[in-house]
């Protein structure tokens, strides 16, 4: 179950529904998981800094199990998902940082439980 987690001091308009989606999709498609397991959280208008200025920037964190446990593969993830955000959004790929986060089974809850139950 991957968590994606979009922050941006872009307006919340930016963000439409059928952006979450292709955003879903996206992701979903580079870390090669479903799109039902995906967990997606966009929080548009932050105050934000990156590199010195306040122009328009995003920071997504990919939290999942598996597949952000090494280097090479969040190179390669990295090499998919700029290209999206930065043509999506009209950044430049210095506007954009990506954070990856390995998970163990059993720092995911779900239905009571934790996933290595599941």
């Amino acid at each position: 179950m991957p968590f994606i987690d979009l922050e941006s001091n872009l307006p919340e308009s930016t963000f439409s529904e059928d952006f979450l989606k292709r955003l879903c999709s996206k992701t979903a498609a580079v870390l090669g998981k479903p799109e039902e397991r995906m967990m997606l959280v966009v929080n548009p208008g932050l105050p934000m800094l990156m590199g010195g200025t306040c122009a328009p920037c995003v920071i997504l964190s990919v939290s999942a199990i598996g597949v952000t446990d090494t280097a090479e593969k969040n190179k390669e993830h990295s090499a998919n998902i700029f290209p999206f955000l930065t043509g999506e959004l009209g950044l430049t790929e210095d506007r954009v940082m990506i954070r990856f986060y390995a998970l163990e089974p059993h720092q995911v809850g779900k239905k009571g439980t934790v996933m290595s139950y599941l």
